[in-house]
């Protein structure tokens, strides 16, 4: 072990300073005893190099094992996200569908039921004219006036059932939409945590 200062120029200053050669060598031999303890001592707290380079690696290989699990674990995440998303835009299409099935539907019997009742009412207004023409059926003229003022009236509560029935529909659809894009965004919000 090297020394980092000369000995026997210690040992001449110490014997200049009134000690023996003797009393000198005994003072630089303790001296050097216990720089010895001393770097034994931080020698056992130190770390060698090729010790740290070890440690490094494994720290190193133990990140990497890390981020391939996390790049695994961010496909399987990403993969399961986007089958529910395609999950979650079929059933919105099937949705949409059969609401468009319903108001082609709807409209189809409002149509027939209004042409209809307007064949009815022509009918009857083609015979109230010929009644008219009549004295004796004045009477019956008034009930086809009273008849085509329900069928208007059936004809009102009808379309109003109708734009009832299609506001429903469109919150209906309206609230699953937004139902699913929160889910979509808490998802989203969730994966993004788990990556930062």
């Amino acid at each position: 072990r090297k020394l980092f200062f000369d000995t026997h120029a210690l040992v001449c200053l110490l014997e200049e300073n009134g000690f023996t050669t003797q009393q000198s060598e005994v003072i630089v031999s303790a001296l050097v005893k216990i720089m010895n303890t001393n770097l034994d001592m931080i020698y056992k707290d130190m770390v060698t190099k090729v010790q740290q380079e070890i440690a490094l690696q494994q720290i190193m290989s133990h990140i990497g094992g890390v981020k391939k699990d996390m790049i695994i674990l961010e496909k399987s995440e990403f993969s399961a996200l986007r089958s529910e998303n395609e999950k979650i835009k079929l059933e919105l299409q099937q949705i949409k569908k059969q609401v468009m099935d319903e108001i082609t539907k709807v409209r189809a019997d409002n149509k027939l039921n209004l042409n209809l009742e307007k064949s009815r009412v022509k009918e009857l207004v083609s015979f109230d004219y010929c009644l008219l023409e009549t004295s004796k059926h004045f009477k019956m003229h008034a009930q086809q006036d009273r008849a085509l003022t329900q069928t208007d009236r059936k004809i009102d509560t009808e379309v109003a059932d109708l734009k009832t029935m299609l506001e429903s529909h469109k919150l209906d659809n309206i609230k699953y939409l937004a139902g699913s894009i929160f889910t979509c965004l808490t998802v989203a919000l969730g994966f993004y945590r788990l990556w930062i």
